[in-house]
């Protein structure tokens, strides 16, 4: 059920950036506690510094290459679930 709910919420979200409509939670964050059935809304700053977001962006197209991206060493084996 809590998959559904969050699940609702955030399609509820899309369809309002989409249509341009009703106020979404740009700059919030909903917590939801399942046991009370309440919901909570937190105010998040943003950080002028965001490599995204930021006042001065330095990531400004999808990442492709993710080994390069995080700067990995490519001459050492990446970690498997087995290991």
């Amino acid at each position: 059920m809590l998959p559904g709910t969050i699940g609702l919420v955030m399609a509820t979200e899309a369809v309002k950036l989409l249509l341009d409509v009703g106020e979404p939670l740009i700059g919030r964050l909903i917590m939801y506690d399942a046991l009370s059935m309440k919901f909570r809304e937190l105010k998040v700053n943003r950080d002028k510094n965001c490599p995204i977001c930021g006042e001065e962006p330095r990531i400004t197209e999808l990442i492709s290459d993710y080994v390069e991206f995080c700067e990995l060493d490519h001459s050492e084996p990446l970690a498997t679930a087995a290991d």
